[in-house]
C-alpha cells in the first residue's frame, strides 16, 4: 500500500496538472480564434477518445479476467457496423449493448 502522505502528493500533483492542461486551453487561449488546421483535428477528438476507452474492456475484460470471449466481440462487431452503416452513435450504443445483454444471457 502506499503511504498517506504520499497518495495526496499524487493526487495533489495530477490535480494541478490537470487544471494546467485546461487552464492553457480555456484560460489562456480560449477567447483567441484557433487556426483552422487545430480545428479540422480537434474534431476527431472525440472519435479517437471513445475507442481508446472501450477497446480495453472489448479486448481484455475484467469480467473474463482479461479474456476474450464472443459475447463482447460481437457486441463491438454490432457496434461498429451499425454505427458506420448509420452514422447514429446512440443506435450503434444502445444495440451494441442490446447485443452484449443479449449474448451474455444467451451463451452465458
Amino acid at each position: 500500500m502506499i503511504e498517506t502522505g504520499a497518495l495526496w502528493t499524487v493526487i495533489g500533483l495530477l490535480g494541478v496538472g490537470t487544471f494546467g492542461l485546461r487552464f492553457v486551453f480555456t484560460g489562456l487561449i480560449g477567447d483567441r480564434a484557433m487556426p483552422a488546421w487545430v480545428l479540422r483535428h480537434l474534431r476527431y477528438t472525440a472519435v479517437a477518445v471513445l475507442p481508446g476507452l472501450v477497446a480495453p474492456l472489448v479486448v481484455w475484460p475484467e469480467a473474463t479476467g482479461g479474456q476474450m470471449d464472443a459475447p463482447r466481440m460481437m457486441a463491438a462487431a454490432v457496434t461498429l457496423g451499425v454505427g458506420v452503416g448509420t452514422r447514429n452513435v446512440v443506435l450503434s450504443i444502445c444495440l451494441g449493448a442490446a447485443t452484449l445483454y443479449g449474448a451474455l444471457y444467451l451463451l452465458g
